[in-house]
């Protein structure tokens, strides 16, 4: 993974349709991208989908998504596992972070 370490807020669903943060992951050749937010089965969904189709390494961080309902939140942290674990790797904001590589002047 990369170092940029930057948010990037959006008014869509998915935050691929407004170029900034596809124009962000291309200028630093970013291979991977972190997913956090609310909505799983809504933004989230959105976002995981688009960076596959983008060609992403997409990494859920599991303890930082959420839903106003929990059912559809377990379906589709259920189907992230299941049907998309060749495309989606899931893992605790801990573990993200302690293996993100440090930045070298």
């Amino acid at each position: 993974m990369g170092t940029s370490r930057e948010n990037h807020r959006k008014s869509v669903y998915s935050p691929f349709v407004e170029r900034a943060l596809l124009s962000h992951l291309r200028d630093n050749r970013a291979d991977a991208i972190v997913i956090t937010g609310a909505e799983t089965d809504v933004c989230v969904l959105a976002a995981v989908l688009g960076a596959i189709d983008f060609g992403y390494r997409v990494v859920v961080a599991e303890d930082a998504v959420c839903s106003s309902a929990d059912a559809t939140h377990d379906a589709l942290m259920s189907l992230y596992h299941q049907r998309f674990s060749e495309q989606i790797e899931i893992a605790e904001t801990d573990l993200i972070l302690s293996n993100w590589p440090i930045a070298q002047p």
